[in-house]
């Protein structure tokens, strides 16, 4: 009989002690960097727009990166796109730390920085199920999940303590850093492994991402499942609004932070009840109509609700959020090994997208009405009425197909 999986014993393994030491402290500067690009653009503009559209740009590029860079993972040995990616982000971030950079030229490497960003989350993700098997796979995905949202708690609550400490161009400058230390970590901490892909035939970018569409689109659970995970984009409107929701209802920046930091908040405590609490049948049924709980807290930003008001619907709505972990590991296990790298890229890169996505329609419309609470209220009753026609698909085919 297999014993159950335990944190201590995935941790015991040193390859996923290595990702998961690189995740934690990588992430960590990400959202110091994030805050201090919202602040800095917001100091520069005063508008309101030009933050959310700033932040977007976090997201959008993997719109083209995904699909075109995700398939590396599968023609190079993982390890080494991961590093190599650290190192290129690396240095790009560091160009973003020049005082005085023009924001047209801090959007255009932002976007060159995101697109490196594809590789190393297909490589990551692809690399995982070779280093943990069985529940210690799902359960090793949760504690990244986890650790991406403690990190971005923790980077969004103390961000705005930081900035307002060390200054935007700094706080720019310990995200380079960060990226420098998890390449140094990786590649002493993971095992070089050959390249699934590499001992067919070459095939061109354009029939990889063929392969790899045909691979999510000829499964109905994979498209199901897709559609689910692609619903976040509605969810991350508060993200991009965070800095002038604060100013709305009279705050700074520590409020933004505090804001950023109440969804991963709810992550956390959602992957951690769903993994100690519910049993795998029953998380699997529960992703649809978590998806839908995920969406309608935010309905309620409408009525301008203060901090500790507005931080709780959040947390609540990141604890529906943690769906995403059972929909992931599902998707990863449903897709072959010498498939992951493009089929990750490409339902990642969508994912990443429709985020993006969410962020400059909340960008823009919060243009057009003037009210950052009455724009991301508008934008989840949007979003409720595209998430009941994608809970309605999982249910059909989760009762139809296996899982």
């Amino acid at each position: 009989m297999t014993s159950t999986a335990t944190f201590r014993r995935i941790l015991a393994v040193g390859e996923l002690r290595a990702i998961w030491f690189a995740e934690l402290q990588s992430i960590l500067g990400d959202q110091v960097a994030r805050v201090a690009l919202s602040v800095l653009v917001f100091q520069r503009t005063g508008s309101a727009t030009w933050p959310a559209l700033t932040y977007a740009l976090t997201y959008l590029p993997d719109l083209i990166g995904g699909p075109l860079l995700g398939g590396l993972a599968d023609r190079f040995p993982r390890r080494a796109v991961m590093v190599c990616s650290d190192v290129v982000r690396a240095l790009l971030v560091a160009v973003l730390a020049v005082p005085g950079i023009p924001l047209a030229v801090l959007a255009a490497v932002l976007v060159v920085v995101q697109l490196a960003n594809a590789p190393f989350t297909a490589a990551q993700a692809a690399v995982l199920p070779s280093v943990l098997s069985g529940d210690d796979y799902v359960l090793g995905q949760s504690l990244l999940k986890i650790t991406n949202q403690v990190g971005q708690l923790a980077g969004f609550a103390l961000g705005g303590a930081v900035i307002a400490a060390i200054g935007p161009g700094r706080g720019l400058a310990v995200d380079a850093v960060t990226f420098g230390i998890s390449a140094i970590v990786l590649r002493l901490g993971v095992r070089a492994r050959t390249a699934p892909g590499s001992g067919g035939p070459a095939t061109s970018t354009l029939r990889r991402l063929s392969a790899g569409a045909r691979t999510i689109w000829r499964d109905r659970r994979l498209r199901a499942l897709v559609g689910l995970a692609w619903l976040a984009g509605f969810v991350i409107v508060p993200e991009g609004l965070a800095v002038p929701y604060a100013a709305e209802i009279g705050g700074g920046a520590a409020t933004a932070g505090l804001l950023l930091a109440a969804h991963p908040a709810g992550i956390v405590l959602g992957v951690f009840a769903l993994g100690r609490l519910v049993r795998p049948e029953v998380r699997l049924r529960l992703v649809g109509v978590l998806a839908l709980g995920a969406i309608v807290p935010l309905a309620a930003f409408w009525f301008r609700p203060s901090l500790p008001y507005a931080a709780g619907l959040l947390v609540l709505s990141g604890m529906c959020a943690a769906y995403q972990v059972t929909a992931s590991t599902t998707f990863m296990r449903l897709v072959p090994d010498t498939e992951r790298g493009q089929a990750f890229g490409l339902a990642g890169s969508g994912l990443i997208a429709v985020q993006g996505i969410g962020l400059i329609a909340g960008g823009l419309l919060v243009g057009v009405l003037g009210s950052p609470a009455t724009t991301v209220s508008v934008i989840a009753l949007a979003g409720l009425v595209v998430a009941v026609p994608a809970t309605r698909a999982w249910r059909h085919v989760a009762s139809l197909h296996p899982l």
